[in-house]
């Protein structure tokens, strides 16, 4: 038994990404504790999978985040087959690709999964979330970032942005909510290195590629998120095993300090700024 009172037998998990990767371990973990969990995922594959993989009271169904339409059918199934109460919601679909600055399709895509999914399940899902929430049955939602997403690490464009917005949106929830419905808390989960489908851990492929020493397993965030979770944490930071929190912390600080003290963007990685970072951060007292 958790000492979370929404980790509570009975109550309801709705995940989207979570047929692999940590939203799985998240739907594991969440019917470990004797919660009803629905997956909501577009692989029909990994469905079937994370079905048969965890014991417990689970469901799944087939959704794509882009469309708003397939979370209303989410929410309809809510209402209809688990009396229309969310405890626990986790907004974790996401995708990674790579494009150019001409490619319009790339940040179309990215931003219909990575940013427009979180937003399409608040705008349908958080009314079944926040309802019912009371400090004796409180309810929790939980929306996955990225570090890309903060310190911004050249590369990607699309991906860093979409993001960086994801964060925002989750700042003002958590804002918005202490106020209209404070015993819903907010976390937002920023993985480290984590072996999952995007760094080539694919539950249909089982094998093929061995875990990377400096990554963490997803029930390694799992257990980290849930520890966060425990004390309130808003922000949920997670290192690996190659990241520390320290280190984390020290690279967040020196991002922020290019706005603060005016220099270009993303200096960290500027051949003219370097070796100052480096040596800036080694020193860094946090």
């Amino acid at each position: 038994m958790s000492s979370n009172p929404v980790f509570r037998s009975g109550n309801l998990a709705v995940i989207t990404g979570g047929a692999s990767g940590i939203g799985l371990a998240l739907a594991a973990k969440c019917a470990s504790y004797g919660m009803s969990v629905l997956i909501a995922d577009n692989n029909s594959a990994n469905l079937s999978s994370a079905k048969s993989s965890i014991k417990g009271k689970v469901e799944t169904v087939e959704v794509d985040v882009s469309k708003v339409s397939d979370f209303e059918k989410l929410k309809a199934k809510v209402e209809k087959d688990f009396g229309g109460e969310i405890h626990l919601l986790a907004l974790n679909a996401g995708i990674g690709l790579k494009g150019s600055w001409e490619d319009s399709s790339y940040f179309h895509k990215i931003m219909d999964v990575n940013l427009f999914g979180v937003i399409h399940g608040l705008n349908t899902l958080l009314p079944l979330v926040t309802s019912h929430s009371t400090a004796s049955h409180p309810s929790s939602v939980i929306i996955t970032g990225s570090k890309q997403g903060i310190t911004n690490p050249p590369g990607n464009a699309a991906y860093n942005a979409s993001k960086a917005a994801v964060k925002t949106l989750a700042e003002h929830l958590s804002f918005d909510l202490s106020k209209s419905s404070p015993t819903t808390s907010v976390h937002l989960l920023v993985p480290g290195w984590t072996f999952t489908g995007l760094s080539g851990n694919d539950p249909s492929k089982k094998g093929e590629k061995e875990k990377p020493k400096g990554a963490w397993w997803p029930e390694q965030v799992v257990d980290y998120l849930e520890a966060k979770m425990e004390e309130g944490g808003f922000y949920v930071i997670c290192p690996d095993n190659d990241v520390t929190e320290e280190t984390d912390k020290k690279r967040m600080r020196w991002d922020r300090e290019d706005l603060v003290k005016g220099r270009p963007p993303l200096t960290r990685w500027r051949e003219d700024y370097m070796i100052e970072a480096e040596e800036s951060m080694k020193n860094m007292k946090i």
